[in-house]
């Protein structure tokens, strides 16, 4: 298991995961090229070597998804991740319209980095692939597992907007859930700063979705 210190306060938010069944598909066609032969590949560096340090991995591959969300992944990103991230936040911008949010709601304003799950099942035995965080502002929370906790994403950044989410192998609906859910924080910070604070640390409760 690898570890790394999470702060939940300014620089990194936890999702609850709520489960939905729905299902979409599409096209996709991105060219997946290495990282290192990027000179970046259009992400911030600085935001690649904050990611690898809150995750543990290194960060190999970037591409972007058919609609144009940036990716960076350890490994080469499946087709599947890709028709999941478009499909998480075609939900995301969807919700924050109907509530009347109109900023940072392309695509393009995204960066989504895929991480090497530290499990796959929950204490039920159900397929949760999650990442595990030390986050000493979760101690003695519903989250905590003594000293850390694992989350099924996190976002870490809004200049510019990145989030994590847990490598899948199946379940796919579930990681595009992650990525609509983790994106609501970045849909508040950018569009209601009073509603960002309320809800941006769940170590007292709550969960996702905060827009219905």
């Amino acid at each position: 298991m690898k570890l790394t210190t999470l702060h939940t306060n300014s620089q990194g938010t936890i999702g609850r995961l709520v489960a939905l069944a729905v299902c979409a598909a599409l096209s996709v066609g991105a060219l997946v090229v290495p990282a290192s032969a990027q000179r970046g590949g259009g992400v911030n560096r600085r935001v690649v070597a904050q990611a690898e340090s809150y995750t543990g991995d290194t960060f190999n591959y970037f591409t972007e998804t058919p609609r144009g969300a940036h990716v960076v992944a350890r490994t080469r990103p499946r087709v599947e991740w890709l028709r999941a991230i478009d499909q998480g936040l075609t939900d995301l911008f969807a919700v924050a319209r109907r509530h009347g949010y109109s900023a940072r709601l392309n695509y393009s304003d995204y960066v989504i980095f895929i991480a090497r799950p530290d499990r796959t099942r929950d204490s039920t035995g159900a397929y949760s692939p999650d990442v595990a965080y030390v986050a000493p502002g979760y101690r003695g929370s519903i989250y905590d597992q003594g000293g850390y906790i694992y989350a099924a994403g996190m976002t870490f950044s809004y200049e510019p907007n990145a989030l994590v989410v847990a490598e899948h192998d199946r379940d796919f609906q579930r990681m595009a859930n992650v990525v609509h859910y983790e994106g609501e924080h970045i849909v508040f910070y950018h569009n209601d700063r009073q509603l960002f604070q309320q809800t941006a640390d769940h170590s007292r409760g709550g969960g996702h979705p905060i827009l219905q």
